[in-house]
């Protein structure tokens, strides 16, 4: 027998035993592919074990004995395996995948979500929970927010119905995890699969700099002469703000916007018409009119109404302004032009010739200033500021691949905190975008120690060249700074139930703190913690400064519109009472049009790549933006008014809203906060739209 052989017969599955590892981090250095098969297997049986112990207990059902035990709130790590393996596969799936990993989860998806159906359809376990939600002790606010989840949990997973009704439940909820999967990874397929070669370097007229290496380096990397440009925000941004090339603007803009729309196996046209079939299925089958209706039971927005009537008003507040917007980009692209009319693959290049007229600014000129390395200080030393909390980097925690960082995170009296993952550039195995996630949430344990979270933040940042570092755009320190937000929201989480902790809130509630933290991405005093010349170590000039501040409203109005109008496709989607049969691509010109300023082409489609509603979370809930925008703002005036790094506000800040999680209802924790419920008229004011 060889020696390989005999070692790999020796191996455990890292799943299976303690991680032995810094704070009990994943150890990704000894987890391989065939480990989450097995595991995820393993983890089915015991949470099978664990519903068969709690079913079959004679004992009168309770909050202790029956609550606490379905939420594994936690009696050992022997019933967390199908969690923890699960955070961690579908962390890699979308941050770190590749085929072997999309196919396994391609198998899995089915499995798992019969499994979740069969804890929460299992009747005997229900008629205990029933039982604790109708006979239960007196319970404090936070163990009454889990008894209501859980209740409502098996409720609207389809507890009531008969056995028809359950049936009918499994077959939709199976078919709607496996078409967003499949969803996902045509995106992600479609995206990577397309690049623009250049090898004429007459056609990089306008780019600068640090695009023109990003994409010769991108070119290397595939043993190409020449550039290459992709759909990464880092590549494909710069290209569409710059490049005098209108040919290769367009070619550019409609290969992103024409994404799983083409006659190929990437097309997502009839997954998204399933999905939104699926979704108001499940919703008419318990009891709903529309998915958005059976989404708006657990939103601050409460009904489909308040979510228009905000819509809205911010189209009657920012559509005047967004049309004036318009017009001063339009004559600046006559110059060009002449009577040509101006197309979509314009806008970003004149909009930039129109913010340059005006304020003599744009990304490029503060790239030099805004290194990675330094913002990454910045941000962490605004955390310090606000709330006395350090960062150390730890190399002896593994990570999933070289990009990341791993740091430990202490709070202010120097106890440990958390861990923090950064995960910051683009590559093929990763989707685009930017999210926060967690590896391990927060809880409080039956013998009170307080298991501390493991977070992380991806992003797609510009990548470093061989003659210049990682050098950011203001666009990308917000981004940032609105992820670290909500890792700040899942680090400082202080309940005693890891379900009702960190950004297990409701979901337009849950982009406040994220939100919150872009607005210092235009003060001076934070801007002058990190903002020097890579180079030369010069700060940041003053002058500049006062640019970016004075032009922070610019497109401003456009910006709002864009969201809303992403919101209205969103809730046109989810507010479909009968069977959607519509050709996706008219519908979706139809349903936004009330908040558009621009020329819709007739072969471009947002729906079939509209990640967010299809399989992120968002669907009938994009509202959540604008309505968190609305919180932002209000919140942020309060910091204004008494210091934007004032510490006794940003204790009371994480005290009632960044350390509470879920645990009561979101408008209570605002008003413990802010001392009134928010209004709209702080946004208007910060926008330039209205001035008390």
């Amino acid at each position: 027998m060889s020696e390989n052989l005999q070692e790999e017969r020796k191996r455990t599955n890292p799943f299976f035993e303690k991680y032995n590892t810094p704070h009990e981090t994943i150890p990704f250095d000894r987890i391989t592919l065939e480990d989450y098969e097995e595991a995820f297997m393993e983890g089915i049986r015991r949470e099978d074990e664990m519903t068969d112990l709690i079913v079959n207990d004679p004992s009168e059902p309770t909050f202790d004995n029956t609550i606490i035990r379905i939420d594994k709130e936690k009696p050992d790590d022997y019933y967390d395996l199908l969690d923890n393996v699960s955070n961690v596969f579908f962390n890699m799936l979308s941050a770190n995948t590749n085929d072997d990993m999309d196919d396994l989860a391609q198998k899995m998806s089915p499995i798992l979500t019969k499994h979740s159906n069969d804890v929460m359809l299992n009747e005997k376990l229900f008629e205990k929970v029933k039982y604790v939600y109708e006979h239960h002790r007196e319970l404090t606010p936070e163990e009454n927010m889990l008894l209501e989840t859980e209740y409502d949990g098996f409720v609207r997973s389809g507890a009531l119905l008969d056995e028809a009704g359950k049936e009918q439940l499994r077959n939709l909820t199976e078919e709607a995890s496996l078409l967003s999967l499949q969803f996902s990874q045509n995106l992600l397929k479609e995206k990577k699969a397309f690049k623009l070669h250049i090898t004429d370097e007459a056609q990089l007229d306008g780019l600068p700099e640090t695009a023109r290496q990003a994409a010769a380096l991108a070119a290397k990397e595939e043993n190409l002469e020449g550039w290459i440009f992709t759909l990464d925000g880092p590549s494909y941004s710069p290209f569409m703000t710059y490049s005098t090339q209108r040919e290769l603007r367009k070619q550019l803009y409609m290969a992103y916007n024409t994404l799983c729309i083409h006659d190929n196996e990437e097309n997502n046209e009839e997954i998204c018409k399933r999905l939104i079939n699926l979704r108001r299925e499940l919703a008419q089958l318990l009891g709903f009119d529309t998915f958005a209706d059976y989404v708006m039971k657990h939103r601050m927005a409460t009904n489909v109404q308040n979510v228009y009537k905000l819509l809205d008003n911010l189209i009657d507040a920012y559509k005047p302004t967004a049309i004036q917007e318009r017009e001063e980009v339009k004559a600046i692209a006559k110059e060009d032009l002449g009577d040509e009319e101006m197309m979509p693959w314009d806008s970003g290049y004149y909009s930039h010739k129109l913010q340059m007229r005006k304020y003599n600014i744009d990304s490029e000129m503060l790239r030099p200033y805004l290194q990675l390395d330094k913002v990454i200080d910045g941000v962490f030393g605004l955390a310090n500021k606000l709330y006395g909390i350090t960062f150390q980097e730890n190399k002896d925690i593994p990570v999933y691949h070289p990009d990341v960082k791993a740091y430990e995170v202490f709070d202010k009296d120097g106890s440990y905190l958390a861990v923090f993952y950064a995960d910051f550039h683009p590559r093929k195995s990763k989707q685009g975008g930017a999210w926060m996630t967690e590896y391990q949430g927060q809880w409080i344990d039956d013998k009170g120690k307080n298991n501390r979270p493991q977070v992380s933040v991806v992003m797609n940042f510009t990548k470093p060249t061989e003659e210049r570092p990682a050098l950011l755009t203001l666009g990308e320190v917000e981004t940032f700074l609105h992820e670290f937000g909500h890792s700040l929201h899942g680090m400082f989480a202080n309940t005693r139930f890891e379900c009702l902790s960190g950004t297990n809130v409701w979901w337009d509630f849950v982009e406040l703190p994220s939100q919150f933290m872009e607005n210092y991405a235009i003060e001076k005093d934070f801007l002058r913690t990190f903002a020097y010349h890579y180079q030369t170590g010069e700060p940041l000039p003053d002058d500049l400064i006062q640019r970016i501040i004075d032009s922070r409203n610019f497109m401003v109005a456009s910006g709002c519109l864009r969201q809303v109008s992403f919101s209205l496709l969103d809730m046109a989607y989810y507010t479909q009472k009968e069977p959607f049969t519509d050709d996706i691509k008219p519908f979706e010109k139809k349903a936004w049009e009330r908040a558009l300023i621009s020329k819709q082409l007739p072969d471009t489609c947002m729906t079939v790549q509209f990640s967010h509603i299809m399989a992120g979370g968002y669907a009938a809930g994009y509202y959540s933006y604008k309505w968190a925008e609305v919180l932002d703002a209000d919140a942020f005036s309060v910091f204004k008014h008494e210091g934007i790094f004032n510490q006794e506000t940003a204790q009371r800040f994480r005290d009632c809203i960044l350390s509470k999680g879920g645990t009561e209802h979101p408008m209570t924790l605002y008003k413990r906060f802010r001392g009134q419920e928010p209004t709209i008229d702080a946004l208007l004011e910060r926008n330039g739209i209205y001035k008390q």
